[in-house]
């Protein structure tokens, strides 16, 4: 059963007119709700984090995932769970859901590990800081911004599918010229995607939802904007980092 927005929230209305009360109370629900968004969202990047680092620290982790096929189940886990989320959501319990977000974050962490391995600590550290910068600077866009970004889904999305297409074809050709035009594309492409997704993730609340309801849309709209920070990361780092 959800609380009225004055009960939820503790907002003071004594003053305001109803319609005034009113807006109050959803202004106070959005925030809370991408709070929520933006911590899970924070946490799963610190729980990735950490996983990768300790993996990577692990000869024994790390010839286990790297040196035999599981790197396969390790690297292709993450898009299943991504898609079983999506597509099972309106049917789960939020603590469902919550449990699938952390395995997702664990098994993206496994797979990450990698990168400790190919780049400098220092170079991971700049490129993070540089990612968490342009990702706050066009989430915070994408919040505030009375401009629809709806139109740039189609485009954003024709990109993302022309990016997969051709990191497959390059692991055959294996040219750097054709890496650094895929990551250059990548960069605009989730920098676009990170200001589309935050908006239409803030049009997702709705004030009548339930307790049940506003979790998950949290969760979901957190694994999007994560899945926009880690490819971003991991594009400017193709770019910006220095190799071992």
């Amino acid at each position: 059963m959800s609380l009225e927005p004055n009960q939820r929230y503790g907002s003071r209305t004594d003053s305001m007119s109803p319609a005034e009360a009113h807006a109050a109370g959803i202004d106070a629900g959005l925030r809370e709700y991408m709070l929520q968004v933006y911590n899970y969202m924070a946490s799963g990047l610190a729980l990735t984090g950490i996983v990768a680092y300790l993996t990577a620290s692990s000869q024994a982790m790390t010839q286990a995932i790297f040196g035999t096929p599981l790197f396969w189940v390790v690297a292709l886990a993450p898009i299943g769970l991504v898609f079983f989320l999506s597509a099972r959501l309106e049917h789960m319990k939020a603590s469902t859901a919550q449990i699938v977000f952390w395995v997702f974050s664990v098994l993206m962490g496994l797979s990450m590990a990698s990168i400790f391995l190919q780049y400098t600590g220092v170079s991971i550290a700049r490129v993070f800081f540089i990612t968490a910068g342009t990702f706050a600077a066009m989430s915070l866009y994408g919040y505030t911004t009375k401009k629809d970004l709806s139109g740039w889904g189609s485009f954003l999305f024709m990109g993302l599918i022309g990016i997969i297409i051709a990191m497959i074809v390059n692991i055959f050709l294996k040219s750097s010229a054709m890496a650094f035009v895929i990551s250059v594309i990548g960069v605009i492409v989730f920098v676009g995607l990170t200001a589309y997704d935050t908006q239409r993730i803030k049009a997702m609340y709705l004030e009548s939802d339930d307790s049940e309801t506003y979790t998950k849309k949290a969760i979901i709209g957190a694994t999007n904007l994560y899945l926009d920070f880690i490819n971003l990361f991991i594009m400017l780092l193709h770019l910006l980092g220095d190799r071992r």
